[in-house]
């Protein structure tokens, strides 16, 4: 059959226009149309979920950034005002710089002072200080010296020198020594001096107004800021020590009259020849500059500035040139570690990053502009040789700010442990602290007079003791709320149940209505520890000083068996912390309050006792062990409890007290560091306790005035003797306004003599309270005159009530 035109035959013998072959055509395209459809609408579906995946991301990353915001903004308000908003160092700068000199103005004063006329020579001074661990690694200086003598080029026109910068290390500085002798090097000294050094204090008067280590802001400071205020109050100290711009100034002293050019440098300084070759040209390309700037490169391997080739990036703080007429200097009172050459850079107007530093509030403030302003150039380049310490001499942020807190950190522990080696010249830890070696030897031979009267009345107490005890905690009635009788368990006297509340919880304060059994020796408080506490402190030191000034030996035994009983028989001893001391039941978790730790007060004379009953024998060196161990523990407690931290910044007699306990724990421990900065701690607190004419505001206010003013002075003497036994000055101490114990005394002893007591005294005061103090203002505070008025030793009381303050046998 013929085909109709234009048709094809398809294979199998079907038609194209077949209905069947465009049924089937028709359906595979609707299932490509649907399968298209459907992978569309996957993926819009995957693009409308990734879409809101990524809302939901942005959404999240914008709240956690509110979130920062809003912390940072909760921090901002938590820090102390002072500290709020630091200014830039370039926003308190703003001064009247002189107008930039021309580059003609310059050349003509150059000629005219005829300085073309000289040689460009030069004299390099390199100061060699001390070690400064865990900045630097220990000997570094002197492999530094080494390295520069055995490998620095000679240097043309140039005069090489050092500076041997009060180096404390008597082996360093004679190795030092001996080691330029043997280079035939010239050197200067400034030598150190223990006896200068001794008469050096802390810096507490940067501190006025200010958050310091007692304060109760100081914990919302970061490490960086703790680290600074730790340094700051150790500036003096740094000046004397590290001597950083003084020593800078000896060299250029030394120098002006050598050469044109001087160059007071630090120790770690080398200079290669290429390096050499680029500050000469510089120098005596522009010589009628006065100052040249000579940035630092950090150098991590030292073998690399071998490397005749090698140059680094400098990038570093720079050294400085002085030319001989320059009438600059380094101010001597910025100390090493806090911007010593900065200072100088302010002040001729060196622009550089340090203008973004921020300013603390106990900061050094800068001189004011140079006349000789903008008269600087700047000169090749210097190394600056490894610290030892390749971690800390990177040279990105992080690096820095590891420099900063491991340079402070190296400050404060290098003049802490000179201080420690200062106590060491008069601390024995043997000796006792709160008594008196020499009295007490006089009152066991006193047979007369007001010391055979008081010997008299040591013994019959001794003997009283010997039938009382052994004391401890667990022989309380009532238990504490950890529900633990080994714990130390003692109510807040004030704070009663509310009778409106089934429970009675939370407890209610009833101002002037003791809790029963919070009255000291009353027959009740045998259900608490305090009173028993009170009576092993006093029966224990009655015992040790009846065996001194007798050498009856059953007193001591029975004063060990008293000191073991409560602090190291497994069965009987307290443990180490004072949580449950003052407890306002239903509140803080029935945990005590801050308060509570004073009822510990006393612990610094016992620790005496104690002492004494070591000398007997009956106090053996395993006891002393374990009573060792107790104390670090409950110092441990002391220093890292909320409790311990809080009393720490109490601004009144807590905070006086707090320190007497912690500074008789570190005597006892023989803890050098502990002593440094507890009585470092104790002068920050002159501030708070007493004004300029020895008033003190935060116990005057009380309604028991009298009370409270000899009670805080009295911790204030107690303090002092012991650390006048351990070889510190607390007693010589005075704030520039004259705010000291002193004062206080003074302040004391005026209004002790007047008829009535003029402030508020609301219940009755035993005045025979001033006779100790008057007594200690005549023989420890420089008033001898006091003396006078002292009743005769027989018609005073030689033991005071325990919330006195007065250790028993005051005198001796």
């Amino acid at each position: 059959m013929d085909r109709p035109a234009g048709t094809a035959e398809k294979p199998g013998g079907k038609r194209a226009s077949d209905p069947l072959i465009t049924g089937l055509s028709a359906a595979r395209l609707r299932l490509a149309a649907q399968a298209e459809a459907m992978l569309a609408a996957q993926r819009k579906a995957q693009a409308d979920a990734e879409s809101a995946l990524k809302k939901a991301k942005n959404a999240q990353e914008q709240k956690a950034a509110l979130k920062r915001k809003l912390d940072d903004a909760r921090a901002a308000l938590a820090r102390p005002a002072a500290l709020r908003d630091l200014p830039q160092a370039k926003e308190l700068l703003r001064r009247h710089l002189p107008a930039r000199p021309t580059g003609s103005a310059l050349k003509a004063a150059y000629e005219a002072a005829g300085l073309h006329e000289m040689a460009d020579t030069f004299v390099l001074y390199r100061i060699i200080g001390n070690d400064l661990y865990p900045r630097h690694r220990k000997g570094q200086s002197r492999s530094n010296v080494a390295f520069i003598l055995e490998n620095e080029p000679e240097l043309e026109a140039c005069e090489k020198r050092w500076v041997i910068n009060r180096i404390v290390d008597g082996d360093e500085r004679e190795a030092i020594i001996a080691l330029l002798e043997r280079h035939r090097q010239p050197w200067i000294e400034i030598p150190f001096d223990w006896d200068e050094y001794a008469r050096i204090d802390w810096d507490v008067e940067a501190f006025e107004g200010l958050p310091c280590e007692v304060s109760r802001d100081f914990d919302q400071l970061d490490e960086k800021e703790r680290g600074l205020v730790a340094a700051r109050l150790r500036q003096s100290k740094n000046n004397y020590v590290m001597n950083n711009n003084g020593a800078r100034n000896a060299a250029l002293a030394d120098g002006l009259d050598r050469a044109k050019w001087v160059l007071p440098w630090d120790g770690n300084c080398f200079v290669t020849a290429s390096a050499w070759r680029d500050i000469r040209e510089a120098v005596t390309g522009r010589p009628w500059l006065k100052h040249f700037l000579v940035p630092m490169a950090r150098i991590t391997d030292n073998a690399s500035l071998l490397d005749p080739g090698f140059a680094p990036e400098a990038a570093e703080e720079p050294q400085i040139l002085f030319r001989c007429d320059s009438t600059e200097s380094f101010d001597a009172r910025h100390p090493y570690g806090r911007r010593p050459k900065v200072d100088l850079f302010w002040r001729l107007g060196v622009p550089g990053p340090w203008d973004k530093w921020k300013y603390y509030p106990w900061d050094m403030r800068a001189r004011g502009a140079s006349a000789e302003a903008h008269q600087f150039g700047h000169a090749g380049w210097v190394a600056r040789l490894a610290s030892g310490q390749s971690h800390l001499e990177q040279s990105d942020a992080r690096s820095f700010q590891d420099r900063g807190l491991a340079r402070a950190e190296a400050i404060v522990s290098t003049l802490d442990h000179l201080d420690a080696q200062r106590l060491y010249r008069r601390y024995d830890r043997d000796n006792l602290v709160s008594y008196d070696e020499a009295r007490l030897d006089q009152l066991a031979r006193a047979r007369y007079g007001w010391m055979g009267a008081w010997r008299s009345h040591v013994l019959d107490a001794a003997r009283e003791a010997l039938g009382r005890g052994p004391y401890s905690v667990t022989q309380k009635t009532s238990l504490p709320p950890s529900g633990d009788i080994h714990d130390y368990w003692h109510p807040a006297p004030y704070w009663h149940p509310d009778p409106s509340k089934p429970d009675g919880l939370p407890y209610i304060r009833r101002d002037g209505q003791r809790v029963p059994g919070t009255v000291m020796y009353e027959p009740d408080s045998a259900q608490y520890d305090r009173t028993r506490l009170q009576m092993m402190f006093d029966d224990t030191t009655a015992l040790a000083l009846g065996w001194a000034v007798s050498g009856d030996i059953g007193l001591a035994r029975h004063g060990a068996k008293l000191v073991r009983a409560w602090f190291l028989n497994a069965k009987t001893a307290m443990n180490p912390h004072l949580t449950y001391s003052q407890v306002r039941m239903g509140h803080n978790n029935n945990e005590g309050a801050q308060t509570g730790v004073i009822e510990m007060k006393d612990l610094y004379y016992v620790l005496d006792a104690v002492r004494l009953l070591e000398r007997s024998g009956a106090f053996t060196r395993r006891d002393r062990a374990g009573l060792e161990d107790w104390l670090t523990r409950y110092l441990d407690w002391l220093t890292n409890s909320t409790q311990g931290r809080r009393e720490r910044s109490s601004p009144n007699n807590h905070g006086i007290m707090y320190d007497l306990q912690i500074a008789a724990i570190h005597a006892y421990l023989g803890n050098m560091q502990g002593l440094i900065d507890t009585f470092c701690a104790s002068r920050q607190r002159l501030f708070e306790h007493f004004n300029p004419d020895g008033f003190q505001p935060h116990e005057m206010d009380r309604t028991i005035s009298a009370h409270y003013c000899c009670f805080n002075l009295q911790g204030w003497v107690n303090l002092a003797n012991l650390a006048n036994a351990c070889g510190d000055g607390l007693w010589d101490f005075a704030l520039p306004d004259g705010r000291s114990i002193r004062k206080g005394l003074e302040w004391a002893m005026a209004h002790a003599d007047a008829p009535h007591w003029p402030f508020e005294q609301i219940e009755p005061f035993d005045a025979g309270r001033f006779v100790p103090l008057r007594h200690a203002a005549a023989i420890r505070a420089g008033q001898p005159s006091l003396l006078d008025g002292l009743p005769d030793g027989q018609a005073v009381k030689p033991v005071f009530h325990p919330h006195d303050g007065i250790k028993p046998y005051w005198a001796i």
